[in-house]
Protein backbone atom coordinates (compact mmCIF):
# COMPACT_ATOMS: atom_id res chain seq x y z
CA UNK A 1 0.00 0.00 0.00
CA UNK A 2 1.40 3.87 -0.96
CA UNK A 3 0.83 6.25 1.77
CA UNK A 4 -1.41 8.03 -1.11
CA UNK A 5 -4.12 4.49 -0.43
CA UNK A 6 -3.21 2.97 -3.84
CA UNK A 7 -1.01 -0.34 -4.92
CA UNK A 8 0.65 -0.18 -8.30
CA UNK A 9 2.11 -3.53 -9.97
CA UNK A 10 3.65 -3.55 -13.38
CA UNK A 11 3.57 -7.06 -15.16
CA UNK A 12 6.43 -8.60 -16.79
CA UNK A 13 4.63 -7.76 -20.08
CA UNK A 14 4.24 -3.89 -19.17
CA UNK A 15 0.72 -3.71 -18.49
CA UNK A 16 0.01 -1.89 -14.82
CA UNK A 17 -2.24 -3.30 -12.22
CA UNK A 18 -3.47 -0.09 -10.23
CA UNK A 19 -5.86 -0.47 -7.24
CA UNK A 20 -7.87 1.26 -4.74
CA UNK A 21 -9.05 -1.02 -1.68
CA UNK A 22 -12.67 0.94 -0.02
CA UNK A 23 -13.62 -1.60 2.60
CA UNK A 24 -17.02 -0.01 3.38
CA UNK A 25 -18.38 -0.66 0.00
CA UNK A 26 -19.51 -3.74 -2.05
CA UNK A 27 -18.96 -2.73 -5.10
CA UNK A 28 -16.05 -2.65 -7.51
CA UNK A 29 -15.67 0.11 -10.50
CA UNK A 30 -13.26 -1.77 -12.73
CA UNK A 31 -11.44 0.00 -16.02
CA UNK A 32 -9.17 -1.34 -18.80
CA UNK A 33 -7.50 1.85 -20.02
CA UNK A 34 -5.75 2.27 -23.21
CA UNK A 35 -3.48 4.80 -24.18
CA UNK A 36 -5.02 5.70 -27.67
CA UNK A 37 -7.21 8.03 -28.78
CA UNK A 38 -8.10 10.44 -31.74
CA UNK A 39 -4.35 12.17 -31.36
CA UNK A 40 -3.17 8.87 -32.35
CA UNK A 41 -4.47 9.52 -36.04
CA UNK A 42 -3.52 10.45 -39.11
CA UNK A 43 -5.87 12.22 -41.30
CA UNK A 44 -7.13 9.43 -43.32
CA UNK A 45 -7.82 7.73 -40.03
CA UNK A 46 -10.11 10.52 -38.61
CA UNK A 47 -12.79 8.70 -36.10
CA UNK A 48 -10.84 5.49 -35.93
CA UNK A 49 -10.25 5.34 -32.22
CA UNK A 50 -14.11 5.82 -31.17
CA UNK A 51 -15.07 3.22 -34.26
CA UNK A 52 -13.32 1.06 -31.80
CA UNK A 53 -14.61 1.70 -28.96
CA UNK A 54 -17.64 0.86 -30.03
CA UNK A 55 -16.97 -2.10 -31.99
CA UNK A 56 -15.48 -3.60 -28.62
CA UNK A 57 -18.97 -4.68 -27.51
CA UNK A 58 -19.94 -6.58 -30.62
CA UNK A 59 -18.33 -9.46 -29.17
CA UNK A 60 -14.91 -10.88 -29.29
CA UNK A 61 -13.84 -14.55 -30.18
CA UNK A 62 -15.88 -15.88 -27.11
CA UNK A 63 -18.51 -14.29 -26.12
CA UNK A 64 -21.29 -12.71 -28.68
CA UNK A 65 -22.85 -9.07 -28.48
CA UNK A 66 -25.97 -10.48 -27.17
CA UNK A 67 -24.16 -13.21 -24.52
CA UNK A 68 -21.93 -9.45 -23.31
CA UNK A 69 -25.09 -7.55 -23.12
CA UNK A 70 -27.00 -10.46 -21.02
CA UNK A 71 -23.58 -11.29 -18.53
CA UNK A 72 -23.30 -7.83 -17.51
CA UNK A 73 -27.30 -7.60 -17.02
CA UNK A 74 -27.13 -10.74 -14.89
CA UNK A 75 -25.09 -8.64 -12.55
CA UNK A 76 -27.16 -5.72 -12.46
CA UNK A 77 -24.14 -4.16 -13.50
CA UNK A 78 -23.00 -0.70 -15.60
CA UNK A 79 -20.47 -0.77 -18.85
CA UNK A 80 -19.74 1.75 -20.69
CA UNK A 81 -16.65 3.23 -22.88
CA UNK A 82 -15.15 5.92 -24.00
CA UNK A 83 -12.44 7.63 -26.24
CA UNK A 84 -11.09 11.13 -25.42
CA UNK A 85 -8.07 12.32 -27.46
CA UNK A 86 -5.17 10.23 -25.38
CA UNK A 87 -6.70 8.06 -24.30
CA UNK A 88 -9.70 4.43 -24.71
CA UNK A 89 -11.44 3.05 -21.59
CA UNK A 90 -13.84 0.39 -21.12
CA UNK A 91 -15.23 0.70 -17.87
CA UNK A 92 -17.68 -1.09 -15.34
CA UNK A 93 -19.37 -1.48 -11.98
CA UNK A 94 -20.51 -4.02 -10.12
CA UNK A 95 -21.08 -5.75 -6.90
CA UNK A 96 -17.47 -7.58 -5.42
CA UNK A 97 -18.71 -11.12 -5.68
CA UNK A 98 -18.51 -10.72 -10.07
CA UNK A 99 -15.08 -9.12 -10.29
CA UNK A 100 -13.81 -12.15 -11.89
CA UNK A 101 -16.24 -12.84 -14.40
CA UNK A 102 -16.43 -9.26 -14.70
CA UNK A 103 -12.65 -8.93 -15.55
CA UNK A 104 -12.92 -12.00 -17.97
CA UNK A 105 -15.24 -10.52 -20.43
CA UNK A 106 -13.87 -7.32 -20.51
CA UNK A 107 -10.44 -8.10 -21.01
CA UNK A 108 -11.72 -10.33 -23.97
CA UNK A 109 -13.72 -7.02 -25.05
CA UNK A 110 -10.95 -4.75 -24.95
CA UNK A 111 -8.28 -7.22 -26.48
CA UNK A 112 -9.59 -9.94 -28.43
CA UNK A 113 -12.56 -8.18 -30.39
CA UNK A 114 -13.91 -10.09 -33.39
CA UNK A 115 -14.70 -7.25 -35.41
CA UNK A 116 -18.13 -8.49 -35.75
CA UNK A 117 -21.30 -6.85 -36.90
CA UNK A 118 -18.62 -3.98 -38.38
CA UNK A 119 -21.06 -2.24 -41.31
CA UNK A 120 -24.05 -2.23 -39.18
CA UNK A 121 -22.52 -0.13 -36.39
CA UNK A 122 -20.55 2.15 -39.12
CA UNK A 123 -23.72 3.31 -39.90
CA UNK A 124 -24.68 3.84 -35.95
CA UNK A 125 -21.53 5.66 -35.34
CA UNK A 126 -22.27 7.81 -38.69
CA UNK A 127 -25.39 8.53 -36.95
CA UNK A 128 -24.58 9.41 -33.97
CA UNK A 129 -21.99 12.11 -36.10
CA UNK A 130 -25.36 13.69 -37.77
CA UNK A 131 -26.38 14.00 -34.04
CA UNK A 132 -23.66 15.80 -32.94
CA UNK A 133 -23.86 18.01 -36.14
CA UNK A 134 -26.84 19.43 -35.20
CA UNK A 135 -26.18 20.04 -31.74
CA UNK A 136 -24.93 23.51 -32.14
CA UNK A 137 -23.42 23.80 -28.86
CA UNK A 138 -21.47 20.85 -28.89
CA UNK A 139 -19.79 21.63 -32.32
CA UNK A 140 -18.68 24.94 -31.97
CA UNK A 141 -16.15 23.47 -29.05
CA UNK A 142 -14.30 21.26 -32.12
CA UNK A 143 -14.42 24.36 -33.81
CA UNK A 144 -12.67 26.11 -31.55
CA UNK A 145 -10.60 23.01 -30.82
CA UNK A 146 -9.65 23.36 -34.54
CA UNK A 147 -8.80 27.43 -34.12
CA UNK A 148 -6.07 26.77 -31.72
CA UNK A 149 -4.80 23.60 -32.94
CA UNK A 150 -5.05 23.96 -36.29
CA UNK A 151 -4.23 20.24 -38.72
CA UNK A 152 -2.31 18.93 -35.62
CA UNK A 153 -4.59 16.17 -34.43
CA UNK A 154 -5.67 17.61 -31.59
CA UNK A 155 -7.79 20.18 -33.30
CA UNK A 156 -9.97 17.22 -34.80
CA UNK A 157 -13.25 16.11 -33.32
CA UNK A 158 -12.96 12.68 -31.31
CA UNK A 159 -15.93 11.32 -33.08
CA UNK A 160 -14.45 11.52 -36.61
CA UNK A 161 -16.06 11.91 -40.11
CA UNK A 162 -18.65 9.89 -41.77
CA UNK A 163 -16.22 9.71 -44.87
CA UNK A 164 -13.69 7.62 -42.83
CA UNK A 165 -16.02 6.14 -40.77
CA UNK A 166 -18.12 4.66 -43.54
CA UNK A 167 -14.98 3.17 -45.76
CA UNK A 168 -12.76 2.15 -42.94
CA UNK A 169 -12.21 -1.57 -43.65
CA UNK A 170 -12.28 -4.52 -41.21
CA UNK A 171 -8.87 -5.32 -41.83
CA UNK A 172 -7.70 -1.52 -41.43
CA UNK A 173 -9.31 -1.36 -37.91
CA UNK A 174 -7.80 -4.16 -36.70
CA UNK A 175 -4.54 -3.24 -37.80
CA UNK A 176 -4.84 -0.34 -35.83
CA UNK A 177 -6.24 -2.69 -32.90
CA UNK A 178 -3.15 -4.57 -33.24
CA UNK A 179 -0.84 -1.80 -33.41
CA UNK A 180 -2.01 0.64 -30.14
CA UNK A 181 -3.32 -1.85 -27.79
CA UNK A 182 -0.02 -2.75 -26.65
CA UNK A 183 0.97 -3.78 -22.99
CA UNK A 184 2.69 -0.64 -22.37
CA UNK A 185 -0.29 1.14 -23.63
CA UNK A 186 -2.67 -0.54 -21.24
CA UNK A 187 -3.50 -0.08 -17.51
CA UNK A 188 -6.04 -2.43 -15.76
CA UNK A 189 -7.47 0.00 -12.94
CA UNK A 190 -10.04 -1.29 -9.95
CA UNK A 191 -11.41 0.94 -6.50
CA UNK A 192 -13.60 -0.85 -4.75
CA UNK A 193 -14.15 -3.63 -1.86
CA UNK A 194 -11.12 -5.64 -3.42
CA UNK A 195 -7.83 -7.69 -3.35
CA UNK A 196 -5.06 -6.16 -4.93
CA UNK A 197 -2.92 -9.31 -5.33
CA UNK A 198 -6.06 -10.95 -6.28
CA UNK A 199 -6.88 -8.45 -9.00
CA UNK A 200 -2.79 -8.79 -10.36
CA UNK A 201 -3.12 -12.71 -10.53
CA UNK A 202 -6.85 -12.43 -12.68
CA UNK A 203 -5.28 -10.11 -14.86
CA UNK A 204 -2.43 -12.25 -15.60
CA UNK A 205 -4.63 -14.84 -16.24
CA UNK A 206 -6.61 -13.06 -18.25
CA UNK A 207 -3.53 -11.78 -19.95
CA UNK A 208 -2.07 -15.41 -20.44
CA UNK A 209 -5.10 -16.83 -22.43
CA UNK A 210 -3.78 -14.85 -25.89
CA UNK A 211 -3.27 -10.88 -24.60
CA UNK A 212 -1.87 -8.43 -26.16
CA UNK A 213 0.84 -8.99 -28.36
CA UNK A 214 4.45 -8.24 -27.01
CA UNK A 215 6.28 -5.69 -28.88
CA UNK A 216 6.93 -1.57 -28.66
CA UNK A 217 4.06 0.60 -28.62
CA UNK A 218 3.60 3.46 -31.14
CA UNK A 219 5.01 6.69 -30.20
CA UNK A 220 3.16 9.71 -30.11
CA UNK A 221 2.89 12.59 -32.38
CA UNK A 222 4.74 15.75 -31.80
CA UNK A 223 3.76 18.67 -29.71
CA UNK A 224 1.38 21.02 -31.77
CA UNK A 225 3.32 23.68 -32.53
CA UNK A 226 2.98 27.30 -31.83
CA UNK A 227 0.19 29.14 -34.23
CA UNK A 228 -0.97 33.00 -34.42
CA UNK A 229 -5.14 33.16 -33.12
CA UNK A 230 -7.71 32.05 -35.40
CA UNK A 231 -10.91 32.86 -36.13
CA UNK A 232 -12.94 29.84 -37.60
CA UNK A 233 -16.72 30.36 -38.22
CA UNK A 234 -18.92 27.74 -38.91
CA UNK A 235 -22.47 27.95 -40.65
CA UNK A 236 -25.37 27.10 -40.00
CA UNK A 237 -28.89 28.02 -39.59
CA UNK A 238 -29.11 28.47 -35.45
CA UNK A 239 -31.72 29.99 -33.31
CA UNK A 240 -28.68 31.58 -31.49
CA UNK A 241 -24.97 32.27 -32.29
CA UNK A 242 -22.71 29.42 -29.83
CA UNK A 243 -19.23 30.98 -29.55
CA UNK A 244 -16.46 30.49 -27.89
CA UNK A 245 -12.85 32.09 -26.90
CA UNK A 246 -9.88 29.73 -26.46
CA UNK A 247 -6.09 29.69 -25.96
CA UNK A 248 -3.48 26.46 -25.62
CA UNK A 249 -3.07 26.00 -21.72
CA UNK A 250 -1.28 23.90 -19.03
CA UNK A 251 -0.04 20.19 -19.90
CA UNK A 252 -1.34 17.32 -17.66
CA UNK A 253 1.30 16.94 -15.71
CA UNK A 254 1.82 21.30 -14.71
CA UNK A 255 1.97 22.19 -10.75
CA UNK A 256 0.08 24.78 -11.70
CA UNK A 257 -3.07 22.60 -12.27
CA UNK A 258 -4.52 23.05 -9.86
CA UNK A 259 -4.41 26.97 -10.01
CA UNK A 260 -6.07 26.87 -13.70
CA UNK A 261 -9.03 24.71 -11.56
CA UNK A 262 -9.78 27.54 -8.77
CA UNK A 263 -9.05 30.15 -11.58
CA UNK A 264 -11.89 28.58 -13.69
CA UNK A 265 -14.11 28.32 -11.67
CA UNK A 266 -13.88 32.08 -10.28
CA UNK A 267 -13.97 32.83 -14.51
CA UNK A 268 -16.83 30.76 -15.63
CA UNK A 269 -17.19 27.39 -13.98
CA UNK A 270 -19.94 27.69 -11.05
CA UNK A 271 -22.68 29.26 -10.02
CA UNK A 272 -21.24 32.25 -8.60
CA UNK A 273 -18.15 32.93 -11.22
CA UNK A 274 -18.17 36.05 -12.43
CA UNK A 275 -19.12 35.08 -16.03
CA UNK A 276 -22.23 33.85 -15.13
CA UNK A 277 -22.85 36.29 -13.14
CA UNK A 278 -22.70 38.82 -15.35
CA UNK A 279 -23.67 37.85 -18.80
CA UNK A 280 -26.26 35.91 -17.76
CA UNK A 281 -27.88 36.36 -14.18
CA UNK A 282 -27.29 40.59 -14.28
CA UNK A 283 -27.69 40.98 -17.94
CA UNK A 284 -29.92 38.11 -19.08
CA UNK A 285 -28.00 37.61 -22.39
CA UNK A 286 -27.83 33.89 -22.12
CA UNK A 287 -28.66 30.58 -20.81
CA UNK A 288 -25.40 29.00 -21.28
CA UNK A 289 -22.31 30.04 -20.30
CA UNK A 290 -19.27 28.84 -18.72
CA UNK A 291 -15.13 28.41 -18.78
CA UNK A 292 -13.46 25.21 -18.73
CA UNK A 293 -10.34 23.83 -19.71
CA UNK A 294 -8.28 20.25 -20.97
CA UNK A 295 -5.19 19.35 -20.10
CA UNK A 296 -3.41 16.93 -22.58
CA UNK A 297 0.68 14.92 -22.17
CA UNK A 298 2.23 18.00 -23.56
CA UNK A 299 0.14 20.98 -24.22
CA UNK A 300 -3.73 22.42 -23.18
CA UNK A 301 -6.77 24.57 -23.60
CA UNK A 302 -8.41 27.05 -21.85
CA UNK A 303 -11.91 28.40 -22.93
CA UNK A 304 -15.70 29.58 -22.40
CA UNK A 305 -18.48 29.27 -23.83
CA UNK A 306 -21.61 31.96 -24.74
CA UNK A 307 -25.00 30.60 -26.58
CA UNK A 308 -27.00 33.98 -27.64
CA UNK A 309 -29.44 35.23 -29.73
CA UNK A 310 -27.37 37.28 -33.30
CA UNK A 311 -28.77 40.73 -31.99
CA UNK A 312 -26.57 40.16 -28.26
CA UNK A 313 -23.49 38.73 -29.61
CA UNK A 314 -21.87 42.06 -29.31
CA UNK A 315 -22.89 42.86 -26.06
CA UNK A 316 -22.34 39.74 -24.54
CA UNK A 317 -18.54 39.69 -26.29
CA UNK A 318 -18.14 43.19 -24.83
CA UNK A 319 -18.95 41.85 -21.00
CA UNK A 320 -16.94 38.84 -22.14
CA UNK A 321 -13.74 41.72 -22.83
CA UNK A 322 -14.44 43.31 -19.47
CA UNK A 323 -14.53 40.21 -17.48
CA UNK A 324 -11.22 39.39 -19.39
CA UNK A 325 -9.53 42.51 -18.40
CA UNK A 326 -10.27 42.96 -14.77
CA UNK A 327 -9.22 39.35 -14.86
CA UNK A 328 -6.14 40.80 -15.50
CA UNK A 329 -6.06 44.03 -14.00
CA UNK A 330 -7.48 43.72 -10.26
CA UNK A 331 -6.57 41.09 -7.90
CA UNK A 332 -8.70 38.26 -6.94
CA UNK A 333 -10.27 39.16 -3.77
CA UNK A 334 -9.91 37.21 -0.03
CA UNK A 335 -13.39 36.47 0.05
CA UNK A 336 -13.94 35.43 -3.52
CA UNK A 337 -10.14 33.53 -3.48
CA UNK A 338 -11.65 31.70 -0.44
CA UNK A 339 -15.55 30.77 -1.96
CA UNK A 340 -13.42 29.42 -5.15
CA UNK A 341 -10.83 27.38 -3.31
CA UNK A 342 -13.83 25.28 -1.53
CA UNK A 343 -15.53 24.96 -4.31
CA UNK A 344 -13.29 23.17 -5.74
CA UNK A 345 -12.55 20.80 -2.69
CA UNK A 346 -15.75 20.22 -1.85
CA UNK A 347 -16.35 19.04 -5.94
CA UNK A 348 -13.36 17.11 -5.78
CA UNK A 349 -14.39 15.39 -2.16
CA UNK A 350 -17.56 14.41 -3.54
CA UNK A 351 -16.77 12.86 -6.49
CA UNK A 352 -13.89 11.10 -4.81
CA UNK A 353 -16.50 8.96 -2.55
CA UNK A 354 -17.54 7.16 -5.83
CA UNK A 355 -15.77 3.47 -6.65
CA UNK A 356 -16.00 4.73 -9.88
CA UNK A 357 -14.82 8.46 -9.95
CA UNK A 358 -12.00 6.93 -7.74
CA UNK A 359 -10.73 4.00 -10.62
CA UNK A 360 -11.37 7.04 -13.34
CA UNK A 361 -8.29 9.24 -11.21
CA UNK A 362 -6.38 5.98 -10.58
CA UNK A 363 -6.21 4.68 -14.61
CA UNK A 364 -5.94 8.06 -16.41
CA UNK A 365 -3.26 9.02 -14.00
CA UNK A 366 -0.91 6.65 -14.39
CA UNK A 367 -1.50 5.83 -17.88
CA UNK A 368 -0.74 9.32 -18.29
CA UNK A 369 2.38 9.55 -15.74
CA UNK A 370 0.58 12.15 -13.63
CA UNK A 371 1.90 11.10 -9.75
CA UNK A 372 -1.67 9.67 -7.68
CA UNK A 373 -2.14 11.95 -5.26
CA UNK A 374 -4.07 11.33 -2.11
CA UNK A 375 -7.20 13.61 -1.30
CA UNK A 376 -5.33 15.63 1.23
CA UNK A 377 -2.62 16.08 -0.82
CA UNK A 378 -4.82 17.76 -3.11
CA UNK A 379 -7.07 19.92 -0.99
CA UNK A 380 -3.60 21.40 0.57
CA UNK A 381 -2.42 21.96 -3.22
CA UNK A 382 -5.70 24.19 -3.32
CA UNK A 383 -5.24 25.68 -0.34
CA UNK A 384 -2.08 26.80 -1.27
CA UNK A 385 -3.32 28.58 -4.09
CA UNK A 386 -2.50 31.86 -4.06
CA UNK A 387 -4.21 35.18 -5.59
CA UNK A 388 -0.85 35.90 -7.24
CA UNK A 389 -0.73 32.59 -9.07
CA UNK A 390 -3.83 33.36 -10.00
CA UNK A 391 -2.55 36.86 -11.24
CA UNK A 392 -0.09 35.08 -13.01
CA UNK A 393 -1.89 32.31 -14.94
CA UNK A 394 -4.27 34.93 -15.77
CA UNK A 395 -2.11 37.10 -17.60
CA UNK A 396 -0.34 34.23 -19.25
CA UNK A 397 -3.51 32.27 -20.84
CA UNK A 398 -6.27 34.72 -20.82
CA UNK A 399 -4.44 37.67 -22.46
CA UNK A 400 -7.05 38.89 -25.10
CA UNK A 401 -4.04 39.08 -28.35
CA UNK A 402 -3.57 35.21 -27.57
CA UNK A 403 -7.18 34.05 -27.71
CA UNK A 404 -8.42 32.18 -30.41
CA UNK A 405 -12.36 32.24 -31.76
CA UNK A 406 -15.04 30.07 -33.31
CA UNK A 407 -18.92 30.21 -33.56
CA UNK A 408 -21.46 28.48 -35.02
CA UNK A 409 -24.45 30.49 -36.36
CA UNK A 410 -25.50 32.64 -39.89
CA UNK A 411 -23.43 35.80 -39.97
CA UNK A 412 -19.56 35.58 -40.46
CA UNK A 413 -19.55 38.79 -40.68
CA UNK A 414 -21.78 40.30 -37.61
CA UNK A 415 -19.41 37.94 -35.61
CA UNK A 416 -15.87 39.59 -36.89
CA UNK A 417 -17.58 43.00 -36.09
CA UNK A 418 -18.86 41.89 -32.97
CA UNK A 419 -15.11 40.26 -31.93
CA UNK A 420 -13.36 43.71 -33.01
CA UNK A 421 -13.41 45.28 -29.64
CA UNK A 422 -11.91 42.44 -27.88
CA UNK A 423 -9.05 41.97 -30.79
CA UNK A 424 -8.60 43.77 -33.90
CA UNK A 425 -6.07 41.41 -35.51
CA UNK A 426 -8.76 38.10 -34.83
CA UNK A 427 -11.61 40.42 -36.53
CA UNK A 428 -9.60 40.73 -39.16
CA UNK A 429 -7.54 37.69 -39.85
Amino acid sequence: MTANGHRLTELGSGVRVVTEAMPSVRSIALGLWVGVGSRDESDEQRGISHFIEHLLFKGTRRFGSTEIDEIFDAMGAEINAGTSKETTSLYARFLDRHLERALEVMSDMALRPAWAEVDSERQVVIEEIAMYEDEPSDKVHDVLATAVFGDHPLGRPIIGTPEVVGSVSTQDLAAYHERRYRPQRLVVAAAGNLDHERVVSLVERALAEGGPSPGPATAPDAAPAARLPTLCFHRKETEQVHLCLGATGLARDDERRFALRVLDTILGGSSSSRLFREVRERRGLAYSVFSYFGQFVDTGEVALYVGTRPDRVGEALEVVAAELHRLQAEPVGAEELERARENVKGRTALALESTQARMHRLGSSVLTGVPVLSPDEMMARIDAVTADDLASLAHELYAPERLSAAAVGTDEDAFRAAIEPLSPALAAA
